[in-house]
């Protein structure tokens, strides 16, 4: 199916037994028959890197995944499919650790469907990728994120990906899983440029805090604990992560 995956991060596991793995999923396409896009892939080499180097003295791993292809494609769910198949690999290769999936836009949507997955323990949805409620044969599902550690965060001025779509699959996430939260990224759209720095550092307090012997920074921790619309609407503050854990 052309599915691989990318070479670790730089730097990743080094001098440490295998902790947790980090799988990042790639931008995508609803629908296409198209090779994945190594632009898209390209785009997500910057946190790949970043979270292989935050957490790598504590036996992080961080992989990129290659799509068999850039569509979803309807109820084939293809990019879930892929998700599903590296963390199949992560097993295989890495045996029994914590495994947090992160995808943005369509890869964010293929990141939360493949939450299932019994190695996954957390997901982080960055701009994710969701149908219109009334163009959906069924509401996208959220049973499988129950027992695990979301974040969802998502640009206010998306231009691509509604945010209030990912607010309302938030919402309904957050009734059967506790430890949901969204964080909003305020002037910022779908690639989340205007505050790459805050956003990186955001994603690795997430994923070290869930896939390593580390606590949440204070944003995130009142986040998951906030109930609905606070810790569903939390902004992220400029110039998080300069002063967190010093």
């Amino acid at each position: 199916m052309g599915r691989a995956f990318g070479a670790p991060g730089a730097g990743a596991g080094a001098g440490a037994a295998v902790g947790g793995v980090i799988l990042v999923l790639p931008e995508g396409e609803p629908v296409s028959a198209r090779r994945p896009s190594p632009v898209a892939y390209a785009r997500m080499l910057p946190l790949l890197r970043h979270l292989a180097r935050a957490g790598a003295a504590e036996g992080l791993v961080a992989h990129a995944v290659h799509y068999g292809g850039r569509g979803w494609n309807g109820a084939q769910a293809r990019l879930a499919a892929d998700a599903e198949w590296a963390a199949d690999e992560v097993v295989r290769r890495y045996g029994d650790v914590p495994v947090c999936l992160a995808g943005h836009g369509m890869g964010g949507r293929a990141a939360l469907h493949a939450a299932g997955h019994r190695a996954v323990n957390s997901v982080l949805a960055m701009a994710p990728w969701l149908p219109e409620d009334d163009r959906a044969a069924e509401p996208e599902p959220v049973r499988q994120l129950a027992g695990r550690q979301v974040l969802i965060m998502h640009g206010t001025t998306d231009a691509r990906t509604d945010p209030e779509l990912s607010y309302r699959l938030a919402e309904r996430a957050k009734k059967i899983n506790r430890d949901t939260c969204r964080f909003e990224v305020h002037s910022d759209g779908h690639a989340l440029r205007q505050h790459h720095q805050e956003v990186l550092a955001l994603a690795a307090d997430f994923v070290l805090g869930a896939l390593l012997p580390r606590t949440y920074s204070r944003p995130v921790a009142d986040a998951l604990a906030a109930p609905p619309p606070l810790g569903l609407r939390m902004p992220l503050a400029a110039g998080f992560g300069r002063s967190l854990r010093r």
